[in-house]
């Protein structure tokens, strides 16, 4: 495995493997990888013959007072993860090499994008588009990895793909979650012991729900009251939104005829946390 940092390289090394005929996978992530990460890579090696991790915190995704300039890193600790995963090439580009100084091309997206995480972060997605489509263009994939614990941003580039007719697959994984239920985060790490304790509330509220609606509750006000009720008993946790969505268009839906997607955003203390769970009738 070897780490470049241009895109010139990884293009010279893709191509090189699909004149051999190689599948070639792409798992995009910001990095300080953890074992949800790892999960994908895995997901992409036992499914491609060459697998390309790209590490890049993308300024573009971050408002102006989210935590862009303290999100984690730890290049040595990703490298490690990615060769134990049995990565072939990671990509870790600067903001230099990815967004030239007078750079003005954008991809956005409207409807998928306004619901959930698009209402509080309203730039998000523009910049997630517009970075995993360069990502694309840069690495040429067959197949991308995307976990399902970014639920929105998993439809969100699903639909983008196919509104704009790229040739690429995209694959979901499951959320993984720590022994005790809270879903990985490379947030997590913004925790102290007792806001640790606290965002438990989280994944109590997702498996609330999820076992409210397998028990034959259809009512999204029902069941998004319940968890409401449950996170609000948490004093360290203030709700950004517990919302019952369709898992697909991101519209909102009152109640469960189809496959929906139920999320919640959560601050424990000052760090921002997300999860979800997708029901299907």
């Amino acid at each position: 495995m070897k780490t470049v940092t241009t895109i010139e390289e990884v293009r010279a090394q893709v191509k090189q493997w699909k004149k051999e005929g190689l599948c070639v996978g792409l798992v995009p992530t910001m990095g300080y990888l953890h074992e949800g990460h790892k999960s994908l890579i895995e997901r992409s090696v036992s499914e491609c013959d060459k697998t390309v991790v790209s590490i890049f915190v993308n300024p573009m995704q971050f408002g102006p007072n989210e935590d862009f300039a303290s999100y984690p890193r730890d290049l040595a600790a990703d490298q490690a993860v990615c060769a134990s995963a049995g990565a072939d090439l990671i990509f870790h580009p600067s903001v230099e090499e990815m967004y030239a100084p007078d750079f003005c091309s954008f991809v956005d997206m409207n409807g998928v994008t306004k619901e959930l995480c698009g209402k509080s972060r309203p730039i998000h997605f523009r910049g997630v588009c517009t970075v995993v489509s360069k990502l694309f263009h840069i690495v040429t994939p067959q197949k991308a990895y995307f976990g399902q614990k970014d639920a929105q941003q998993l439809a969100v580039i699903r639909r983008m793909v196919r509104d704009l007719n790229m040739d690429i697959e995209i694959v979901g994984c499951p959320i993984v979650r720590e022994a005790d239920g809270l879903a990985k985060s490379s947030r997590n790490t913004y925790l102290n012991a007792q806001e640790r304790q606290a965002a438990l509330v989280l994944s109590k509220a997702i498996f609330l729900g999820q076992s409210m609606a397998q028990n034959g509750e259809r009512s999204g006000k029902v069941i998004t009251d319940a968890m409401r009720k449950l996170i609000s008993e948490e004093p360290m946790a203030r709700i950004d939104y517990v919302q019952m969505v369709d898992r697909d268009s991101i519209e909102p839906v009152d109640f469960i005829e189809g496959p929906v997607l139920v999320a919640i955003a959560v601050y424990i203390g000052t760090t921002r946390l997300i999860d979800n769970f997708v029901f299907e009738k």
